[in-house]
Parts: C-alpha cells; structure tokens; sequence
C-alpha cells in the first residue's frame, strides 16, 4: 500500500480477520483509550475535511452538533451517507464493497467522540453489491461486540437524487419521502420535536472511512499526503469521453490534469461536469488543484469528487440538456421556482436541440437562471444555476450558432448516473431506465401511485 492508497485495498476485505490482520481494529482500541474530547481533537489536527461535497470540516461539525445537543440536553444522533447520487460520482459503493470494516470502525469512533445514542446508516436498496458486503460486514461487527454497533441501524431507502441531501436522508429514516428542509441537521436532526431537537451529524461513507487510521496512525500521518487547507487522500470517479473510467484514489492537492489525461486518459477536453452541482470545467482550468478551495477559486467545485468527461465531438447543448433534465426530474417540488424553473430551461434547450428555437428562448432561459433559487429548500437550484450560467458563459458563441444555424443537435447522451463500473474491463454502466423518469418522479412505464409507494418501502426507484 502506498501513501495514496489509503481507502482502496489492493483486494476486498471480506472480513472482519482480513480487516484486523491488516491492522484494522487499532483505531477503534486507540479512541477507547482517550476520552471522547481527545478523539474529536486529533479529527481536528488531522484537517479532516468532509467527501460528501462542501468539504467542510469534519471535527468542526462533531463539536458543533454535540454543542447543540448538551444544549438540548438531549444525546446527538450520528447518520452515515452512503447513497450517493451525483451524476458522475462511485466511489462510497465501492467502499462499502471492498472495505466495509473502515468504514464500520470509524462510525463507531464518531459515536464515541460524540456520544452518539444511535446511529443510522442509510443506502440505496438498488446498490445490491454494496448493500451485501455491508450487511455481512455488519453481522461480523456486531457478534465481535464492537462498541456502538449494536446501536446502529441500516436503512434501504429510493433511488432519488434528494435521498442524498441531508435534510431528505432524514426524512427517508423517518419513513418519509426525502423531502429537503429549511432547517439543517445540526439544529434539527432526526425524529426531532419541539421538546427534543436531536442535533444530528451527517457525513458520507469516505469521511467516516478516514477515521479509523487518522486516529491510529495520527495526524500527522494523514497529513504527509495532502495539502495544508486540504489534508489526506480523496478517492475520484472519472467518466464519459475517457480511456479508462474508474474510481481512483489521490492525494488532495492533485493537479486535475492529472487525474483527467494521466489517469483516466482523457483526449480533446472540450467540457468536465463536476456532477451537477457546480459550474463546468473548461481546458484553460485542468491545472487547478484538486482541493475544495482551489477549485472553489477557479469557479467551480470539487463537491463529491465525480467527474464526467465530454470531447470536441459533443454538442454543448446537448451537454447542458441532459444535465439539466436530471435536475428538473430530481426537484421535488416544493419550491416552485426550482422545480418549474429547472422544467422551463430543459425545455428551452429540448427547442434548440430539435433546431426550433429563437435568441429570445435562449435569453429567457438565462433570465430564468437568476430566479431558479428563490426561497429555495436545498442546494439543487444553487447548482442549476452554476451549471446554466457557467456552461452559457464559456460556450455563448456555440450556443447562439447552434440556435441561428436551425438544425437539430445529436441528443445522443446518456445521463452520466452511475450504476456500475467493472473494474477489469473498464465498462461503465449507466441508469438504464433513467431516460423513462418523468418529473413526478414515477416511471413512464409505471403506474404513479404504485412507483410511490414502492419508493417509501425502498422497493424500487423513486
């Protein structure tokens, strides 16, 4: 194992000896042996920052949920993410397929530097390979008698962008849709009432996966590979237009160029998505960094550390059009302008792809643009509106002379939504059935009603 191989084991660890004969196990005795303060500190010196998307800093959140919880006087819940849903992104499935005991041991580490009373671990129940690996890994654990695991609880929840939003992820433990709130976990978290608000921690399945070595390894370890703001490793899906698609584990810090045409073989850049939350990437930017503030700097976002690919062959339209209906289907609604905003710029951009649009289509989708996030709920209008205003500004001239020129665009892509990528041969499999999702989040091949209910018992995608 090199200094960057740090989460990705060399074979999947299938079981609970495999794990403590590598070492595993250490972290958790360590963190047992200090008191919960001392783990949270040595979190804190590692510069820990969350995988999940903001990057912002684990041990900053631990403290601050177990601050609004002694408050309460009430103990904080802890709930893992692992139902990642970005277009472009694979990376916490694979974790829980090929080491699922890292990722077990250090949510038991977060719950006894927080005190946690339960934890919740909540997946997609389409991630059939994944889910597998956890469940076994997690019997093992818990007839091992790891402190803390026989308080956690895994749910199987839809295949909805918004069960990954924090807000929506609780509501689906709760039985619910995953409907996003205006008020965030670590002021009210799950089950909560006016009398108990049960300030939660949500992190992703990589954060919690660093934890175990941070704590018995250190924090100075986990710093010699990184940056100074953005310490350690992160692992990163590449996708689209590449030679050699796959999950790849570097240091933060990382020029982007390298993991792009290095790494994943990437010719004849003419665009990279950032997932969907985030504006593009153009060529004259593959040299920044691959850390949370430099790519915030250059205007875009390293969010969850996926990465779609689209060569000079591809129509910018049609780039923009198949990211942007998958925003427009995932909105849940509650929001008018997201959701009838998102819905109106699709179908601008459905008007130039079949050569009938006008400049005035074209000026009424940007103006749209500017008005998509009012009173929003969650981030996904945010990142609409970076994705819309980025991709027009780098590419205006393509854009006006695909709408002047009157003839219809390829609209041959794919929505880059991972399913699966085989490791031996490189294939990429997408959502296949995704292009029949209407935006009531049912099928079209599905009776409404029936797609609902399926998705509230986690039966099927929502």
């Amino acid at each position: 194992m090199t200094d960057t191989d740090r989460l990705l084991p060399a074979r999947p660890v299938r079981s609970l000896d495999e794990h403590l004969a590598a070492g595993g196990g250490a972290g958790l005795a360590r963190a047992l042996e200090l008191d919960p303060d001392q783990v949270i500190e040595l979190v804190d010196a590692a510069g820990l920052r969350g995988r999940g998307g903001a990057g912002f800093p684990t041990a900053r959140k631990w403290r601050g949920v177990l601050a609004n919880a002694v408050a309460a006087e009430v103990a904080p819940t802890l709930v893992a993410n692992g139902a990642e849903g970005e277009p472009g992104t694979y990376k916490d499935r694979v974790l829980l397929e090929q080491q699922p005991y890292a990722f077990l041991e250090g949510v038991c580490i977060a719950m006894y530097a927080t005190g946690a009373a339960t934890a919740h671990i909540a997946t997609k129940a389409k991630f059939t390979g994944p889910v597998a690996a956890l469940t076994d890994a997690f019997q093992q654990v818990q007839a091992a008698g790891w402190p803390g695991a026989d308080r956690i609880e895994v749910t199987l929840g839809p295949d909805a962008y918004l069960f990954g939003e924090e807000t929506g992820m609780l509501r689906v433990i709760e039985g619910a849709l995953p409907l996003p709130q205006v008020t965030r976990p670590f002021e009210e978290g799950l089950f909560a009432t006016t009398l108990a608000p049960n300030p939660t921690v949500v992190n992703n399945v990589e954060t919690f996966s660093h934890v175990a070595r941070i704590v018995a390894e250190g924090p100075d370890w986990f710093r010699e590979a990184g940056t100074e703001a953005s310490p350690g490793t992160m692992l990163f899906s590449v996708v689209g237009d590449v030679e050699s698609p796959g999950t790849y584990e570097l240091a933060m810090g990382t020029p982007l160029r390298t993991l792009l045409e290095d790494i994943a073989g990437a010719r004849d850049v003419k665009v990279v998505a950032p997932g969907v939350s985030s504006g593009v990437i153009t060529p004259g930017m593959l040299d920044t960094p691959l850390d949370f503030d430099a790519m915030r700097k250059a205007g875009t976002g390293l969010g969850s550390g996926g990465f779609v690919v689209y060569d000079s062959s591809r129509s910018i339209v049609d780039v923009l059009a198949v990211l942007l209906r998958f925003l427009a289907v995932e909105s849940c609604g509650q929001c008018n302008p997201c959701k009838l905003g998102n819905i109106e710029m699709y179908e601008v951009l459905a008007k130039i792809q079949r050569g009938e649009a006008t400049r005035t289509d074209l000026e009424r989708m940007l103006l749209r643009s500017h008005t998509v996030t009012d009173q929003n709920r969650c981030y996904l209008p945010i990142g609409s509106q970076a994705l819309v205003g980025s991709t027009v500004e780098a590419f205006v001239d393509e854009f006006v002379a695909t709408v002047e020129a009157g003839e219809p665009t390829p609209a041959d892509l794919p929505v880059p939504l991972i399913d699966h990528i085989d490791e031996a041969t490189g294939r990429v499999t997408f959502h296949e059935r995704y292009h029949l999702k209407r935006s009531d989040w049912s099928y079209a091949d599905q009776d409404p009603g029936e797609q609902r209910l399926a998705a509230l018992r986690g039966e099927g995608p929502a």
